[in-house]
């Protein structure tokens, strides 16, 4: 008797460290290297929720249910964490959409340059700097306003955060388009070389190949697809069976830099919707822009035939209607 209960105990630990890991690396890959619930269920973090005092988006008539409907998930990396995030600018705005009818998850990337009204401010401005003048709620309102859906949950990430995870997973793989160098984001500030072809990157050369725009020819549309691919190649180091050992240090690193208004009870029925999500489910949503300067200062200007096709196919995916 005493033997088959330890076999059953044995077991049971083996299922619920493999629910972790699950759980954990489907929000490294879907809320951007992070998640609340897996984090609190380690008891990793107990200070990183945060629903921002908002039950659902104002485009909603009444709060979804992860597990039943579509629902969409904005991803902030802010570049300044001198001020705890506080007054940093967004270096990444990404938006993910899920729908249960066919479990997958469309991507979009919005260039930190595009020039958008700024909700609550009365301007226009680049959309990086929402979140150095409002916040995370000023960036969501923001978001909301420009692509006409609603915003149902977010994270915020800080990029050592990023750097650790990636260096906890013992590096990505990326298949670099052409050679150039990239400072490092530390104080050394080191020219990091990358050279056409696949690479294997530690933490700290992925952030710098994820950040990388002055180079490339394509401008922040490159930039978003490298950061696209370093996703894609998170989730494919990450799903390895080695991660299982690192569960623990990815839960606790994740944990002290990572925000979202993702509660337990909603990631546990998260992950048993999409306990089955797979790269090949992943579809990238392109947003085109050109380059413009408007009184010496940059930006990008969204091309507003394919910001429609983006609203449309937003829209369509969270099953929205006008």
């Amino acid at each position: 008797m005493g033997e088959r209960i330890l076999v059953r105990k044995k077991k049971k630990k083996k299922r619920t460290r493999k629910l972790l890991l699950v759980i954990i690396l489907l929000f490294l890959t879907l809320i951007g290297f992070g998640g609340y619930m897996a984090i609190q269920t380690l008891q990793a973090a107990s200070d990183s929720y945060d629903d921002l005092g908002r039950d659902k988006s104002d485009l909603r008539d009444q709060a979804v249910s992860i597990s039943k409907d579509p629902v969409s998930i904005l991803l902030m990396g802010v570049e300044d964490y001198a001020t705890e995030g506080d007054h940093g600018r967004t270096d990444t705005l990404m938006l993910a959409t899920f729908s249960p009818n066919d479990e997958r998850l469309k991507l979009l990337s919005i260039p930190r340059d595009t020039l958008v009204e700024i909700v609550g401010k009365g301007v226009e401005d680049k959309i990086t700097h929402a979140h150095a003048f409002g916040g995370k709620e000023m960036t969501i309102d923001t978001v909301e306003n420009f692509l006409d859906v609603p915003i149902d949950y977010y994270a915020t990430v800080n990029f050592d955060a990023f750097k650790n995870v990636v260096d906890i997973l013992g590096g990505i793989t990326v298949n670099v388009p052409f050679d150039f160098q990239q400072n490092s984001d530390d104080r050394v500030a080191e020219k990091l070389q990358f050279y056409e072809g696949k690479m294997e990157l530690d933490g700290r050369h992925a952030l710098a190949y994820a950040r990388m725009r002055k180079e490339d020819p394509k401008g922040d549309i490159g930039r978003n697809e490298r950061q696209q691919e370093v996703i894609k190649s998170i989730i494919d180091k990450a799903m390895s069976v080695s991660t299982i050992t690192k569960i623990d240090d990815l839960a606790k690193e994740i944990g002290k830099n990572v925000e979202t208004n993702m509660k337990i009870s909603e990631g546990l029925a998260f992950y048993k919707e999409y306990s089955d999500f797979s790269v090949s489910k992943m579809d990238k949503i392109q947003l085109e822009t050109t380059p413009d300067r408007i009184n010496g200062i940059s930006y990008q200007i969204v091309d507003q035939q394919s910001l429609e096709e983006v609203k449309q196919t937003l829209k369509d995916h969270l099953e929205i209607t006008n």
